[in-house]
């Protein structure tokens, strides 16, 4: 059985996952100033940024749910592994092969992670998959994308492939490759039979799903045999890879040009995501078995770096028929969890990318996305359309109908606007009329929400309010909550965070994580007990543990050997803190102003050696003890000497 993997290869991995790359397969980041990045928290919902990643470091920090750590610690988090599987995650994309303390080789690993297995055990399933298409048997898949206008390199771009109609086809080339039953089941590649595992997909053409990250998860099956009496599309089933509520189909490939072009296309199925891609529709994505929900809204604002700013766009496509306009309308529900403008883009012929570009070409389908309409105008428009606007009773009905679209409408501003519009899209020429009767409606709305509401100051399940503030109960952070679901407030500290002396100590201990050869050993001699607030003495310990700021080499490594010398989470997340937060002087990178705060905090140690020195020397008979009073008094003396040429180099950081 493999034991520890090596301290050095954990380093070396740490060394060449480059945080800032690994982060942003997860989220849009953009320059903060000062070599850092910022990003919308993937660890709590968020309008502003508030995530910031320093790569020179190696670390990220949220200041709005303070979760924050190392690129393993990220992983760790994001992907929910533990902290060998992340290491082993990391190691696999950096092409680095990890070495254990007794032992441990290629291959699966069958005391490994059980994410890893599962992860390799996909990715040997598209790789059967894949080659299963070019078989004889895989010619009904390969006819089937011939005639939806895909070529044998599109297949290869995204993967497709083709599942014989065996029982036991992949289950026998799994074995094969060293995988257990179990972790063939588990991941939902098979299900148990009477006699066995058997493969869970037969007969079908298959798309890949993969996360952000390119891996494997899970796979969608289309059905091809007309005596196949199983549903049309078939899914992986949840599993402990594969969770479809928050899984989107070719966010893998469309991840950098969401981020670039600021815009995200969504289509109904896997086709009209491969034919949207060749059309030069790069951003398409479609979810996986499941209607598009707030988990799915979470990875696009993620990707987007969704903020106050209304400059991204979410454009959703739904086929021209009922079902599809009705698809459109329960979109509407969602719009206003975003902060992109969000659009509707229908064929009014009902066929779909796919489809549309088959007979018209990759035109059509660029054409239609660009002809989207903003998707209030079509909620308010769709509920027109169903009335007769020739007669006074039409027009009266569609204004009813239309009016409370409108009032569900938050921001006050554009509801103003729709209303205004309302009136001349319905064609009965009295604005003030409409006006009124839509704020009629939306009073009406407010009122039942505070009512529902109580006007208490609730929490989401992220441990964030409602007003989005910040809570201190997110989940598996490690922090107090009351085992209700509602987190408790923070102890309060047993020192004032706003006092000059406490900010000062804590501009230091950035200085000795982030630029430790500015201190030196001076550094070094000041004790613990020197600072006044006990997490920065704490920290201090953490860093004399560590050999103090003359043993630091490179900063990212000293970091590292922070936060493993550190004793608890507390401590980590703190170190986290001091390692991301920007030092406040202009001066910080002028070994002047880290002389200066060194300078105050080593004064106020010598201050109270002053303190404790005079009291001593009160209590001591110079008559009695006349060698130790002259000793003490020349003692205190030097000390105050050494307290004054401290105090006049300290002025600076006043």
């Amino acid at each position: 059985m493999a034991g520890r993997i090596r301290n050095e290869d954990i380093a070396l991995v740490r060394e060449r996952a480059s945080i800032d790359a690994v982060i942003g397969e997860y989220l849009q980041l953009r320059s903060a100033g000062g070599g850092n990045l910022k990003g919308l928290c993937p660890f709590h919902d968020e309008k502003s940024p508030s995530f910031n990643v320093t790569p020179s470091r190696g670390l990220y920090f949220c200041f709005g749910c303070e979760a924050g750590g190392d690129v393993i610690k990220f992983v760790q988090e994001i992907e929910h592994l533990s902290f060998s599987e992340a290491v082993e995650r990391l190691a696999a994309q950096a092409g680095i092969q990890l070495r254990y303390e007794e032992g441990g080789g290629r291959g699966p690993r069958q005391d490994g992670g059980q994410r890893a297995r599962l992860i390799e055990a996909h990715r040997a399933a598209a790789e059967y998959y894949a080659g299963q298409l070019q078989s004889p048997e895989g010619a009904i898949g390969r006819t089937f994308l011939s005639e939806r206008g895909f070529e044998a390199a599109d297949a290869d771009r995204f993967g497709v492939g083709f599942a014989p109609r065996e029982w036991e086809g992949l289950v026998r080339h799994l074995r094969g490759r060293g995988f257990a039953d179990r972790d063939i089941v588990a991941g939902g590649l098979a299900k148990e039979g009477r006699r066995g595992p058997m493969d869970r997909f037969r007969g079908r053409l298959m798309w890949p799903i993969r996360d952000l990250s390119g891996d494997v998860i899970g796979f969608g099956a289309r059905r091809l045999y007309e005596d196949d009496d199983g549903p049309k599309y078939l899914n992986t089933p949840e599993s402990p890879l594969f969770h479809k509520s928050s899984v989107l189909y070719g966010a893998d490939l469309a991840k950098k040009e969401i981020a670039r072009r600021r815009q995200a296309v969504v289509v109904e199925g896997y086709t009209d995501v491969m034919a949207c891609h060749l059309a030069g529709v790069p951003t398409a994505i479609a979810t996986c078995g499941t209607a598009f929900g707030d988990d799915h809204i979470k990875v696009l604002r993620r990707l987007l770096m969704d903020q106050d700013e209304f400059r991204g766009e979410v454009i959703f496509t739904f086929d021209g028929d009922a079902a599809g306009r009705k698809a459109a309308l329960r979109a509407f529900d969602d719009e206003q969890k975003f902060v992109s403008q969000t659009f509707v883009a229908v064929q009014p012929d009902g066929l779909d990318p796919c489809d549309l570009r088959i007979r018209h070409g990759d035109a059509a389908v660029r054409d239609l996305i660009a002809a989207r309409l903003p998707l209030f105008e079509f909620a308010v428009r769709s509920a027109i359309e169903q009335h007769d606007l020739d007669t006074v009773e039409g027009r009266l009905a569609a204004l009813d109908a239309a009016a409370p679209v409108v009032a569900a409408i938050k921001d006050r501003s554009r509801r103003h606007m729709y209303a205004v519009n309302l009136d001349r899209w319905v064609g009965i020429m009295d604005e003030q009329f409409v006006l009124r009767r839509v704020r009629e409606l939306a009073n009406r709305r407010h009122a039942r929400a505070q009512a529902g509401n109580g006007r208490h100051d609730r929490h989401d399940g992220n441990g964030r309010h409602e007003n989005g503030r910040p809570g201190n109960g997110r989940p598996g952070n490690g922090r107090p909550g009351n085992g209700h679901g509602e987190p408790q407030a923070p102890p309060r500290p047993a020192f004032d965070p706003s006092d000059p002396e406490v900010q000062r100590e804590r501009e230091l201990l950035k200085l000795a994580v982030q630029r430790p050869a500015l201190l030196g050993p001076a550094f070094d001699e000041v004790p613990a007990e020197a600072f006044i607030a006990p997490p920065h003495a704490g920290v201090r310990a953490v860093i004399a543990a560590a050999g103090g700021v003359t043993a630091a080499g490179g900063v990212a490594e000293w970091v590292a050997l922070l936060l493993e010398s550190a004793p608890n989470d507390q401590l980590r997340d703190l170190i986290t803190k001091l390692g991301v937060e920007p030092v406040r002087s202009a001066q910080e990178s002028d070994d002047r102003y880290a002389g200066e705060l060194l300078a105050r905090i080593q004064e106020r140690q010598l201050t109270r050696m002053i303190a404790e020195a005079k009291s001593k020397l009160g209590r001591l008979n110079p008559v009695e003890a006349q060698e130790e009073y002259h000793k003490l008094f020349g003692d205190l003396v030097a000390l105050e000497q050494q307290r004054r040429v401290l105090r006049e180099r300290g002025l600076g950081s006043q």
